[in-house]
C-alpha cells in the first residue's frame, strides 16, 4: 500500500517552546492518512519527524532554535560513567529495594508544550541534571581486577582513577572515551639531605609493580600449580588463566541491564513491547493504565490544563479497540499518562483527555509491516512498557523501522523518578536496537528526534555516543563531535564540509511526483495542466524539495 499524503504548508511566526520565543519558529508539516515504514524511514533521513499522524519539518535557517536529527551508533555504543550508575541503580532496588537518595537525574526539563512540533520534541527523555563524567581508559595490564580479593570487590571496583570533575550539561565537547591513562601513585623516598638515595636498600617500586606482585602472590597461593606465566611478559594476558579471568573484560550494556537478580529479590520488573498502531490485544489490555500515567505526568510536568486544546484534538483519529488485549492495557497505559502529564508537565487534569492521548501517543501513520526478512516483532509503532510488580510505570512509543529504532515519547509515573526511567529507558532502547540488528542487520541506529543546541535542555542527548547529526542541506550524517564547534559559533550550520556537495535525492523531475486526485492517482505533470492556481504550483514543488525525488515518486500527495 502506497503512503497517502496531505500537504499543510509552510507556517511561521509561532509560539516556540524552547526558547519562548512568541514568533519565532517556522516549520512544513504535512498529515499521514498512512505511510510505509519505507517511506517514513526516508523521511526522517531528510529532517522531517512525526507526531501522531502529523509529520513535520523546521524550517532550519529560519527558526529560531534549529532542531538537526541526531542518531546514536548502538553497535559502538559504550555506556558512560553515569549511564552504569543509573542501570546498577536500577539492580539495587529490584533487588534489595534500595531507593537511592541522590540526585534525580529525570526533573522536569522540557517547556510547556502548546503545538504538536513541541509535543513530539519531548520524544526522547526528560532529563534534567545528567551526572555525566568523563570515562578514562586505563593503560594498565588486563589483570587488574580479575585477580581482587573478595574483600576489595567490596570497596573498590577497581585500582585505576576516574576522572572527578562533572561535566555540565552547557560544554558538549566533554570527552565519554577521553582515552587518557590513569595516573597512579607514585612511592617517593625522601633521601636525607645531601647523601642521596640509600644504595643498602632495594630501589624504590612504584604502587602499581607493588599491587601486581600482591596478587601474583595471593594466586599462588590459590594456584599451587603456579601456572602464571601471564605474569611474567609484560602486556601479555595470560593464556592459561582460570576462566573467570574473563570478568576483568568492561561488561557490555547487555551485561549490565539483564544481570540476574537473587531469587529473593524485592520486585518483579518486566518490559513488554506492543504493536500500538493497529492495537494489538495487549496494548487494548493496557490502554487506561497507560493512559493515567500519562495525564498525571503532562499536568505535573508540562502543567497543561485539563482542557487545552490542542492541533491533534481536532485531526487525529482514535484507535480501534477491536483487540480486547489491547483494551485491557489501555486502562493502565492511560492512567500513566495521566499521572505523568500532571505530575511532569503540571498539566490540569482536562488536558490529559483519552483523546488527546489516544491521537498523539497511538494513532500512527506506519503501517504494520511484517516481512520474512525484518526483525520478529516487525515493523510500524509500539509501546514498550515498563511493569514493576504488576503495574506499568512508564511508557517509551517507539517506531522500528527498516534501519532504526526511532524514539518518539517516555512518559512515566513521577513516583518512580529516582529511578532515572528518562535514562534507563533510553539504555533499554539501544540495546532494543541491537537485539533486532541480529536478525536483522541492516537495522543498525537508534534515532533520538531532535538535538537543539541552542536548547540546554536538549543538548543531553549528545551525551549518547558515538552520534551523528543529519546535515540540514545535503542529509549526510556527520559526527557530533565535528559538528559541536559549528553551532558553538551559529545556531543554523551546513555540516557537510564539501562546499560542492549537494542534496543526492533533490528534486529533479517534479512532473514524475505522484498525485492523488479526484480518486485517480496521476503524475504531476498531467496533474498541473486540470490546475490554472499558480499558488497551486508553488506548493507542490515546495512539497517535493522537501520529500525528495524518491519520496515523491513513491508516496501519493492528496489534492482537492
Amino acid at each position: 500500500m502506497a503512503s497517502v499524503v496531505e500537504y499543510k504548508g509552510l507556517k511561521v511566526g509561532y509560539y516556540c517552546g524552547y526558547c519562548d520565543s512568541e514568533e519565532g519558529k517556522a516549520s512544513c508539516g504535512m498529515w499521514a492518512h498512512s505511510m510505509t515504514v519505507q517511506d517514513y524511514q526516508d523521511l526522517i533521513d531528510r529532517g522531517w519527524r512525526r507526531s501522531g499522524k502529523y509529520v513535520y519539518k523546521p524550517v532550519m535557517n529560519q527558526t529560531c532554535c534549529p532542531q538537526y536529527t541526531i542518531r546514536c551508533r548502538p553497535l559502538q555504543f559504550q555506556p558512560s560513567k553515569s549511564h552504569k550508575k543509573v542501570l546498577k541503580k536500577m539492580l539495587k532496588f529490584l533487588a534489595k529495594g534500595e531507593i537511592s537518595k541522590g540526585n534525580c537525574e529525570d526533573e522536569p526539563m522540557e517547556p510547556t508544550m502548546p503545538t504538536m512540533e513541541d509535543a513530539v520534541a519531548s520524544d526522547f527523555a526528560l532529563i534534567n541534571k545528567l551526572d555525566i563524567q568523563c570515562d578514562l581508559k586505563t593503560l594498565g595490564d588486563d589483570l587488574k581486577e580479575s585477580v581482587k580479593s573478595e574483600e576489595k570487590k567490596k570497596g573498590k571496583s577497581s585500582e585505576r582513577e576516574e576522572s572527578n570533575e562533572l561535566i555540565q550539561s552547557q560544554d558538549m565537547e566533554e570527552k565519554l572515551d577521553s582515552g587518557e591513562p590513569s595516573h597512579s601513585a607514585k612511592v617517593h623516598t625522601a633521601p636525607q639531605p645531601g647523601k642521596g638515595a640509600d644504595l643498602s636498600k632495594p630501589p624504590c617500586r612504584k604502587a602499581k609493580e607493588i599491587r601486581k606482585e600482591r596478587k601474583r602472590l595471593k594466586l599462588m597461593q590459590q594456584n599451587p600449580g603456579g601456572e602464571l606465566e601471564g605474569f611474567q611478559v609484560r602486556c601479555q594476558p595470560p593464556s592459561l588463566f582460570p576462566p573467570k579471568a574473563k570478568s576483568n573484560q568492561p561488561k557490555s550494556l547487555e551485561d549490565l541491564i539483564f544481570e540476574s537478580l537473587p531469587e529473593s529479590a524485592s520486585h518483579k520488573f518486566e518490559v513488554r513491547v506492543v504493536r500500538s498502531s493497529p492495537p494489538s490485544s495487549q496494548f487494548k489490555a493496557t490502554f487506561q493504565e497507560s493512559y493515567q500515567v500519562y495525564k498525571r505526568y503532562q499536568m505535573v510536568v508540562h502543567k497543561d490544563p485539563p482542557d487545552k486544546p490542542t492541533v491533534s484534538q481536532v485531526r487525529l483519529v482514535p484507535v480501534s479497540f477491536e483487540d480486547p488485549e489491547f483494551k485491557s492495557s489501555f486502562s493502565q497505559s492511560f492512567s500513566l499518562y495521566v499521572k505523568y502529564q500532571m505530575a511532569i508537565h503540571q498539566d490540569p487534569p482536562d488536558e490529559c483527555g483519552k483523546t488527546e492521548f489516544t491521537r498523539f501517543l497511538c494513532s500512527s501513520p506506519l503501517e504494520a509491516e511484517n516481512p520474512p526478512y525484518g526483525p520478529d516483532c516487525g515493523y510500524g509503532s509500539f509501546h514498550q512498557q515498563y511493569w514493576l510488580d504488576g503495574k506499568i510505570i512508564a511508557v517509551g512509543v517507539i517506531d522500528v523501522l527498516p534501519y532504526c529504532v526511532s524514539s518518539v515519547y517516555l512518559y512515566y509515573d513521577p513516583d518512580y523518578s529516582f529511578l532515572s526511567l528518562g535514562v534507563y529507558s533510553a539504555l533499554r532502547e539501544i540495546a532494543f536496537t541491537r537485539q533486532l540488528h541480529e536478525k536483522t542487520p541492516q537495522l543498525s541506529y537508534y534515532y533520538m528526534g531532535f538535538y537543539i543546541h541552542s536548547c540546554p535542555k536538549m543538548k543531553y542527548k549528545g551525551q549518547y555516543r558515538p552520534s551523528d547529526l543529519l546535515c540540514p542541506e545535503t542529509y549526510v550524517w556527520v559526527p557530533i563531535e565535528q559538528c559541536l564547534p559549528s553551532l558553538e559559533n551559529s545556531k543554523y550550520c551546513r555540516f557537510n564540509q564539501d562546499p560542492e556537495a549537494v542534496d543526492g535525492d533533490r528534486s529533479q523531475e517534479p512532473d514524475r511526483l505522484q498525485v492523488f486526485y479526484k480518486k485517480a492517482i496521476m503524475p504531476y505533470g498531467v496533474y498541473k495542466k486540470q490546475q490554472r492556481d499558480p499558488s497551486e504550483e508553488a506548493a507542490v514543488l515546495q512539497y517535493a524539495s522537501l520529500v525528495g525525488q524518491t519520496c515523491s515518486e513513491r508516496m501519493l500527495l492528496f489534492r482537492n
